[in-house]
């Protein structure tokens, strides 16, 4: 039985739109899911959320180790740390977890289309909710790191340091606008997997291996850019297979098999045309990727048992739900905190003496675990503060039924607003134009429309009743005028 609650006397309770239903479907999925695919829509699978944790909180402390602070001949120098080191090429290939990231977000968002589909969902409403949450944390960034960078220039900062700083904090944005991008075609490579589970990830590879050879024949770097879309979609449809369950009915011997295949294969690939650092490899992403993924799956694949016996134990599992729930803000802004962390080190020389090791010495070196604790309490903070902006709900009431233009224009404005702060930096012309292709993606380029058409409509009658008076004739018809 359920009990309806009590109404207020003489009102009429009015039926919902499908707009409005839509809406809250996928209001609801995204404040009770993960930061890639929604939680109560797909169900539980506690392997998936505890590796999503696990290597989120790699990247971090990846990016903490690259962090090098000194001060040279020339003044305070931030430089990645670990950058051009020979020794790092071979542990490249442990540390570069992003191929698994993407397969864990295919796997992530199938269960959470198909379940949305289930429940009356359109494509369209789909995407409309992809865009909302992983566009707020973005918006957040541009403004405050915008905002604090040009003050910072203002107070007399060196240019060169406030660019560099910039450079950094935006790096990992590549992330956000690709996903942004992979979310958006997720309805459409569903529909591909569905019927044809093998052809779609074998053209989707011919694809990466046709960009490859074509940039490395011709020496043009730009055409390595278009497998931006192609590796990671071909990535993303793994983590297809792996929700099907295809994965997992692969006897364990083919699976190592497979292991020691990609493996092979990338160390004939790296002795050839590629390059041996697979952080190298990300920019741009190359069939080496392909090749790494396939091995992470397989991996995981295996593992995945054990994974969930460690995860499922009560202190694990709430750790693994906090960090869900806070994974792109996690992501977003760690970066920030470790540039401010290095400032406060660069200030602290320069007002106390303390000393700063030579990036990779001995010193530094044994000064690492203290300073990945350090991030860790100053991180924290911070994704409690901006956690908010991640969890935000779209307001339903009124609104429209998203239509795929609409959506299609949302998500171009959304990656390119992104991909803006990332090829320009934070500079006052750059971040206003990322901050305003972000807010009309996160209002819906539909909406932001509608609004300006009611804003002018005094304008449009003007113009209407004065074409009609003097019989002229529309700005489009110019040509036809003159040659009248």
């Amino acid at each position: 039985m359920t009990i309806a609650p009590e109404r207020l006397s003489g009102s009429t309770p009015q039926p919902r739109s499908r707009a409005a239903l839509a809406s809250e479907h996928i209001a609801d999925a995204a404040r009770t899911g993960r930061d890639v695919a929604g939680r109560s829509v797909s169900g539980r699978d506690v392997s998936i959320d505890a590796v999503r944790a696990m290597l989120l909180v790699a990247v971090v402390a990846l990016h903490a180790m690259m962090v090098g602070v000194s001060v040279g001949a020339g003044g305070p120098v931030l430089a990645n740390a670990l950058e051009q080191q020979a020794w790092f090429a071979p542990v490249s290939w442990i540390v570069q977890v992003m191929p698994l990231f993407f397969v864990i977000g295919g796997f992530a968002s199938i269960s959470q289309w198909r379940g949305l589909r289930a429940r009356g969902v359109s494509p369209a409403s789909y995407v409309r909710g992809r865009i909302d949450r992983l566009v707020r944390p973005a918006l957040a960034l541009v403004v405050v790191v915008g905002g604090a960078l040009l003050a910072l220039a203002a107070l007399g900062m060196p240019a060169e340091l406030v660019a560099t700083a910039g450079f950094r904090i935006g790096q990992p944005l590549w992330f956000l606008g690709v996903y942004i991008l992979c979310s958006a075609l997720v309805p459409l490579m569903v529909a591909a997997h569905e019927r044809a589970k093998v052809a779609t990830p074998v053209l989707l590879l011919a694809a990466v291996v046709a960009v490859d050879v074509a940039r490395l024949s011709s020496g043009i770097g730009a055409i390595g850019f278009l497998n931006l879309l192609f590796v990671w979609l071909l990535v993303q449809q793994l983590g297809f297979w792996l929700a099907d369950g295809h994965v997992d009915a692969i006897a364990p011997r083919a699976r190592v098999g497979v292991i020691i295949t990609a493996l092979a294969a990338l160390i004939a690939l790296t002795a050839g045309p590629y390059p041996a650092d697979m952080f190298v490899n990300l920019n741009p992403p190359t069939l080496c990727l392909v090749l790494l993924g396939a091995a992470q799956l397989m991996l995981f694949s295996l593992l995945r048992g054990r994974i969930s016996a460690l995860a499922e134990r009560p202190r694990a599992r709430r750790a693994i739900d906090e960090l869900g729930k806070r994974g792109m803000t996690v992501y977003i802004w760690h970066m920030p905190v470790l540039i401010i962390l290095a400032a406060a080190l660069l200030i602290l020389n320069a007002t106390t003496g303390l000393a700063l090791p030579e990036p990779l010495s001995a010193e530094w070196w044994s000064s690492r675990a203290l300073w990945l604790l350090i991030v860790g309490l100053a991180v924290t903070p911070v994704v409690s503060l901006f956690a908010r902006f991640e969890r935000g709900r779209r307001p339903v009431s009124g609104a429209a039924l998203p239509t795929p233009r609409s959506v299609a224009l949302d998500t171009v404005l959304g990656a390119g607003g992104v991909a803006v702060v990332l090829i320009a930096g934070f500079g006052p012309l750059p971040a206003s134009a990322a901050l305003t292709m972000l807010l009309v993606a996160l209002l819906g380029s539909g909406r932001v429309g509608a609004a300006l058409r009611r804003a002018v409509p005094s304008v449009r009658t003007t113009t209407t009743s004065s074409t009609r008076m003097t019989g002229a004739r529309p700005a489009g018809d110019a040509a036809a005028v003159a040659a009248s």
